[in-house]
C-alpha cells in the first residue's frame, strides 16, 4: 500500500473543495449572510491548513495500483463529505451535525435525499453549495482531479481511480492519455449544463435558480431550492429539466461519439436503446394509467409521466407532482425505474442498464447450455464479448447489492415506520434517488428518522454512489497491509 500517494491525492482535494467553497463565501458576503460567511471562512481556513503538509512533500514514488485506487476514492468522499458538512453546521442552519452530513453526502452523492423541512428557509448561499455539491459529485471529485492535476496527468495507473469512482460494470479511456479522456468527459458535462441554464434562462426562469436547477439536473441529483421541488415553474421549464435529466443519464461516450461524428456506434448502443426504449415504454404505461385511473387529460398525462419517469429512471428525483398519490401500477413502475437506474458512465445512479443486459444475457446463456450442452454461448455487447470476469464481477455487485438491502431495511425498521416507508427510503438512498414513498414520497423527507438511521442511510448513500466495492474495501483488514 502507497500510503504516501493516498495522503498526496487526499490533500489535493481538500485544497479543490476549499477553493469550490469560494463562489458561496462571495455569494454570502454579498448577501451579509453572517452566518454563512463564517462557516464558509472557518472552513476554507481548515481545509488550505490540514492540505499543505501533503501537497509541501510529494510521494517519492508515485505509481498506484488497484487497492490504492479504491482506497483513494472511498477515503475521498467521506472527507469531502464531512468538510462539506461544516458550514451547514458552524452557520447553525443545521443544528444537529448528523443532518449536516446526511444533507451534504445526499449532495455529492447526487441523492437528493433531504431532512430540511423549509427548504426556502436557508441562506442563498448555503443553498448554493448544497447544489453545487450535486455538480460536483455527478462526474465525480477524482475524475476532475485528473483533469487538472499534472502529477497524475502522466501517471500510468490513473486510469484505477476512473474505475473505482466511474458507475458501470466496464470503464475504459475514450482517449490515450487519461488526463485528456478527463478533460473530455469534464468539457461535455460543463458544456450540457450551460446550455441547460441558458435554456432556463429563456423560459422566464431567475439567474439563481437556474444556475441551482443546472446543477441538480446534471448531477441528476434533485436538490431544488423551493419546497415543492419545481412543480411551481411552468410546463416549458419542467419540459426542459425533463430532457436534460434524460440526457444526463446517458452514458457519456455517447456524446462523445457524437462529437467525432462516430453516428454506427451511437446506434450500436445496445444499452442506450435499452435505456430509451424502457424510458418510453414506462413513459405511456404511466401516461394511460394516469388518464384511466385520475381522469386526467392526455396532455397533461403525458407531461407528468414524462417527467417523474426521467426524473426517477435517472435517479435525478425532482418532482412537479405527489406521485405518492398515483394509482398502484405508476408507482409500482417507479420504485423499478429507481432500482433499475440510467446508464453506465452517466451521472446517474441505480444498478444501470449495461448491468441488467448482461444479467439477462448471461442466464439466457446458462439456459441455452442446459438445453445444448456442447454448444458454444458468448455473451455479448454491442458485437462485443463481454469477458467472464466482467460477468463475475456484475453477480458479486448484485449479491452484495441485495445483502446491503437487506441488512439496511432491517436495521432501519428500528424506527418502526411503514414498510413502504422502510424499504423505499433504502432503495432510494442506495441507488441515490431522493424520494422514495409514503413518509418519504415527493412531499415528505428523511427528518423523522432517528440518528441511527440517518447514519445507515448516509452509508447507504455513499455504498451506491461507489458501487459498493470502495467503501468495502475499506473495511478489509488486507487491504491495508503493506
Amino acid at each position: 500500500m502507497n500510503y504516501q500517494i493516498i495522503f498526496f491525492l487526499i490533500s489535493h482535494i481538500l485544497r479543490l473543495e476549499a477553493v469550490f467553497m469560494l463562489p458561496a463565501l462571495a455569494i454570502s458576503l454579498y448577501q451579509k449572510e453572517t452566518a454563512a460567511s463564517a462557516g464558509f471562512l472557518l472552513t476554507i481556513l481548515l481545509l488550505s491548513v490540514l492540505s499543505l503538509p501533503g501537497i509541501g512533500r510529494p510521494p517519492e514514488r508515485k505509481s498506484f495500483y488497484a487497492r490504492e485506487g479504491f482506497v483513494v476514492v472511498g477515503l475521498v468522499w467521506i472527507v469531502v463529505s464531512v468538510f462539506g458538512a461544516l458550514p451547514f453546521y458552524v452557520s447553525g442552519a443545521i443544528p444537529n451535525p448528523i443532518d449536516c452530513l446526511f444533507e451534504t453526502v445526499s449532495g455529492f452523492t447526487t441523492t437528493g435525499a433531504s431532512i430540511l423541512t423549509n427548504v426556502e428557509a436557508l441562506p442563498l448561499s448555503l443553498l448554493y453549495w448544497r447544489s453545487f455539491t450535486h455538480w460536483l459529485g455527478g462526474m465525480g471529485v477524482l475524475v476532475f482531479l485528473l483533469a487538472v492535476l499534472p502529477m497524475v496527468k502522466s501517471g500510468g495507473n490513473s486510469l484505477h481511480l476512473l474505475r473505482a469512482e466511474s458507475p458501470g460494470p466496464q470503464v475504459g479511456k475514450l482517449l490515450p492519455r487519461m488526463h485528456d479522456s478527463a478533460k473530455m468527459l469534464y468539457g461535455i458535462y460543463v458544456a450540457l449544463t450551460l446550455i441547460q441554464i441558458v435554456l432556463l434562462l429563456a423560459g422566464g426562469m431567475p439567474l439563481f435558480d437556474s444556475v441551482t436547477t443546472a446543477f441538480g439536473t446534471a448531477g441528476t441529483g434533485g436538490f431544488a431550492i423551493k419546497n415543492d421541488s419545481l412543480a411551481s415553474y411552468s410546463v416549458y421549464l419542467q419540459a426542459v429539466v425533463t430532457v436534460f435529466m434524460a440526457l444526463f443519464g446517458i452514458n457519456f461516450n455517447i456524446f462523445y461519439f457524437l462529437l467525432i461524428r462516430d453516428f454506427s456506434k451511437v446506434w450500436k448502443s445496445e444499452e442506450l436503446r435499452a435505456y430509451l426504449g424502457i424510458m418510453f415504454a414506462s413513459t405511456a404505461l404511466v401516461a394511460m394509467d394516469l388518464m384511466h385511473t385520475l381522469q386526467e387529460p392526455f396532455g397533461r398525462a403525458l407531461h407528468l409521466a414524462s417527467f417523474q419517469v426521467s426524473s426517477i429512471m435517472t435517479t435525478t428525483g425532482f418532482a412537479t407532482a405527489d406521485f405518492n398519490a398515483w394509482p398502484e401500477l405508476s408507482r409500482m413502475i417507479l420504485v423499478l425505474l429507481m432500482i433499475l437506474g440510467a446508464c453506465a458512465g452517466s451521472t446517474g445512479g441505480g444498478i444501470k442498464s449495461a448491468r441488467v443486459l448482461i444479467l439477462w444475457r448471461a442466464a439466457r446463456k446458462n439456459i441455452e447450455r442446459m438445453l445444448h450442452p456442447r454448444a458454444v454461448r458468448r455473451v455479448t455487447i454491442d458485437d462485443k464479448i463481454v469477458d467472464g470476469d466482467t460477468i463475475d464481477g456484475v453477480n458479486v455487485y448484485m449479491t452484495f447489492y441485495c445483502i446491503i438491502i437487506a441488512v439496511s431495511a432491517l436495521l432501519v425498521s428500528v424506527d418502526n415506520f411503514s414498510f413502504e416507508t422502510t424499504i423505499t427510503a433504502v432503495l432510494s438512498c442506495l441507488n441515490n434517488v431522493g424520494p422514495g414513498l409514503d413518509l418519504v414520497g415527493p412531499m415528505g423527507n428523511y427528518s423523522a428518522f432517528s440518528n441511527f438511521s440517518k447514519l445507515i442511510l448516509t452509508g447507504d448513500m455513499l455504498i451506491g454512489r461507489l458501487e459498493i466495492f470502495p467503501m468495502l474495501f475499506l473495511f478489509t483488514p488486507s487491504v491495508w497491509k503493506r
